[in-house]
């Protein structure tokens, strides 16, 4: 089996396509390449759409679904030409897929990632593995977070005692105990909301920096209110989405009258109360916290963790040797590269599975 895979993660920050060329002969293994293929504004609005109900979701769907899949393509293509590879010197694509629902109430649980892997696999001439969370669904598990398998296998350390925090579109946790125990949920919103209401007032996809959630200031009545979801209060095993901390659950929260950069600098601390919240609850005896996700970059959202999170290193997962925007991206062809070997990647301490599972679906070239 060749050593190299291709990792594809687009996640609920619902920007784009990480796309990344991973070798598994090295020990670390190493990222090869990277590639990152944007969303179109009116692919992002239509995938948008799917994730609140709505006419004719079964076709809307489909259709997505084949075009995500030849973005994916797209961005496997462009990875391969710059490294000058052709298709069979990479053993299969881990492709996520773009989540447009995720629910994890017992008794109904599902989640859907938008992806046509066989016309993916068509496409590419490349085995690709997905539906990475169905099989974890199907064994009682909540189908997510994933990545703390990976976390584990790439930055745990035998001494020290790590946390890991991934900040995307949600903020999710992964704790590595120095005795190898492992766990991980997620913790609330990320980037999610503070994205949505910087591109509805500013007509910006994010906030540079944080720097305008930083020219406001914090409302204590509107944190308050926005800190008593149940889900922030609920003990893992836990998952979330877009469904439970949407723009429709903060537009309820508001009179209207609030300065548009004071809801940002609210929205910024409520990502930091809840990270900070969940390391002080389920992870005391961390002693080094690293960060990956497109949060990395939002210094201010940085700085306010470093300051409520004092003793302990924060820095993004860079120094551990990975590049803290390829980390979901890298997990995902890891994942690909397990179900190959037949090797469980599910962790039920993490999801609340029955057991340890193989994850994924494979389409073969």
């Amino acid at each position: 089996m060749s050593v190299r895979h291709i990792g594809l993660m687009s996640g609920t920050s619902l920007d784009g396509i990480d796309a990344v060329l991973a070798d598994f002969g090295a020990s670390p293994p190493r990222l090869l390449h990277t590639r990152y293929l944007p969303y179109s504004p009116e692919l992002r609005e239509r995938l948008l759409a799917l994730a609140r109900p709505g006419d004719d979701e079964l076709h809307r769907a489909a259709v997505l679904g084949n075009e995500l899949s030849h973005l994916y393509s797209q961005a496997v293509t462009d990875l391969l030409s710059e490294c000058g590879l052709q298709p069979q010197a990479v053993a299969a694509i881990g492709c996520h897929g773009q989540t447009v629902r995720h629910c994890p109430e017992p008794g109904r649980r599902y989640t859907i990632q938008l992806c046509n892997a066989a016309l993916l696999a068509e496409l590419t001439g490349i085995t690709v593995v997905a539906d990475f969370r169905s099989r974890d669904v199907a064994a009682g598990g909540q189908g997510a977070p994933l990545v703390p398998a990976f976390h584990h296998a790439l930055f745990a350390h035998p001494e020290i005692h790590r946390t890991i925090i991934n900040i995307g579109g949600i903020a999710n946790l992964t704790g590595l105990a120095s005795d190898g125990g492992v766990s991980g949920f997620d913790c609330g919103p990320g980037n999610l909301l503070m994205d949505a209401w910087c591109l509805r007032h500013t007509g910006r996809p994010y906030d540079e920096g944080g720097a305008w959630a930083k020219s406001g200031r914090i409302l204590p009545e509107l944190l308050d209110a926005l800190l008593a979801h149940p889900f922030l209060s609920l003990r893992p095993p836990k998952s979330t989405g877009r469904e439970a901390f949407g723009p429709a659950w903060l537009a309820r929260h508001l009179s209207g009258n609030e300065a548009p950069a004071d809801v940002q600098a609210t929205l910024l601390q409520l990502t930091v109360t809840a990270i900070v919240q969940a390391v002080q609850a389920d992870f005391p005896d961390t002693r080094e916290i690293y960060l990956c996700g497109g949060g990395v970059h939002n210094r201010a959202l940085v700085e306010r963790l470093r300051s409520a999170l004092p003793g302990r290193p924060v820095e993004p997962t860079d120094r551990l040797g990975i590049d803290a925007d390829w980390v979901e991206a890298f997990a995902f062809a890891w994942l690909a590269r397990q179900i190959l070997l037949k090797i469980p990647a599910g962790l039920p301490g993490v999801t609340g599975a029955r057991g340890a599972r193989l994850l994924g679906a494979i389409y073969p070239a």
